[in-house]
C-alpha cells in the first residue's frame, strides 16, 4: 500500500510573517496524522522560518526547484544543499510552470532531478499535456518524452525517494479539474512507462500524485482511484483549513 503523499505549492505567494501565521494555524489542524506524508513548499525566503516553525510536527518542508550546481557563478539560482542548509527534505523540479515559462527541458530537468537526488533531496517530480496536446491526441506522446527522458539513468533507490506529480497543464489554475476517470488513466498508463523502464516492482512502490486544482470537495474521488496516490495542491493550500481538509479527505 502506498502512503498517500499530499504536498502544498504555495508558487510564488506569501511573504515571511504570512508563512509563518499559514504554518502555524495548518499545524494543529494535521496534528497526529501519520498515514500520509504531508509537505508545505513555501518561496525561498520563508524556508528557513518556516522549517523553524515546522520543527517537532509532522509536516515536512519542500522547495519549489533548485539548480543542478553546489555553488558557484549562477546568479539567481539556489542548490540543492542550501535547500537542506534551509531545513528542506523535498523540492518540486519540472513543474509545468517552470517547462513554460522558463523554457526548461526534459534533459535539463533530468539533470536537475538527478543531482537533487544525489545530495540527499526527495523530489516531486512534475509531468503533464498542454490542452491543444491532449485535444489533438498527443498525451501519450508527451507522457513517454516527459518520463522516459526526466527519468533517465535513475536507479531503483532513486526512484524510491522520487513522486512523480502528474499534471495536466489545462487543469492548472483554472478551476478545471480532470475526472477521475482521466486522472487514472494517465497515472496508470505513467505507471506503465515506470514499469518498462524500472521493473514491476518498482513502478508498483512509485508514487504518483495529482495536480491540477484539487480541492476538498473533488480530492476523495480522485484519491479513490488505485493509482492516485496524493495530490500536489496549488491555490487550496494557501488556506490552513482547506488544505487540512484536502488532507483528512486523502486518507
Amino acid at each position: 500500500m502506498r502512503k498517500p503523499l499530499v504536498a502544498g505549492n504555495w508558487k510564488m505567494n506569501k511573504l515571511v510573517g504570512e508563512s509563518l501565521e499559514l504554518v502555524n494555524a495548518l499545524k494543529p489542524l494535521v496534528e497526529g496524522i501519520e498515514a500520509a506524508d504531508i509537505v508545505v513548499c513555501p518561496v525561498f525566503t520563508a524556508l528557513y522560518p518556516v522549517a523553524q516553525a515546522l520543527k517537532g510536527s509532522n509536516i515536512q518542508l519542500g522547495a519549489q526547484n533548485c539548480y543542478l550546481k553546489e555553488s558557484g557563478a549562477y546568479t539567481g539560482e539556489i542548490s540543492p544543499q542550501m535547500l537542506k542548509d534551509a531545513g528542506c527534505t523535498w523540492t518540486i523540479i519540472g513543474h509545468s510552470e517552470r517547462r513554460q515559462l522558463f523554457n526548461e527541458s526534459d534533459e535539463f530537468l533530468n539533470e536537475k532531478l538527478r543531482f537533487a537526488l544525489a545530495t540527499g533531496l526527495k523530489v516531486m517530480f512534475c509531468i503533464g499535456e498542454t490542452l491543444e496536446e491532449r485535444e489533438g491526441g498527443k498525451m501519450n506522446d508527451v507522457l513517454v518524452r516527459q518520463v522516459t527522458n526526466g527519468l533517465m539513468g535513475l536507479s531503483q533507490a532513486d526512484l524510491d525517494n522520487t513522486s512523480i506529480a502528474y499534471e495536466p497543464v489545462w487543469a492548472i489554475g483554472t478551476g478545471v479539474t480532470a475526472t477521475p476517470e482521466q486522472a487514472e488513466e494517465a497515472h496508470a498508463f505513467v505507471r506503465g512507462l515506470v514499469q518498462d523502464q524500472f521493473g514491476e516492482a518498482v513502478a508498483d512502490n512509485v508514487r504518483i500524485q495529482y495536480g491540477g486544482s484539487v480541492k476538498p470537495d473533488n480530492v476523495a474521488s480522485l484519491m479513490a482511484k488505485p493509482n492516485v496516490d496524493g495530490s500536489l495542491v496549488g491555490g487550496a493550500s494557501l488556506k490552513a483549513d482547506v488544505f487540512a481538509e484536502i488532507v483528512k479527505k486523502s486518507l
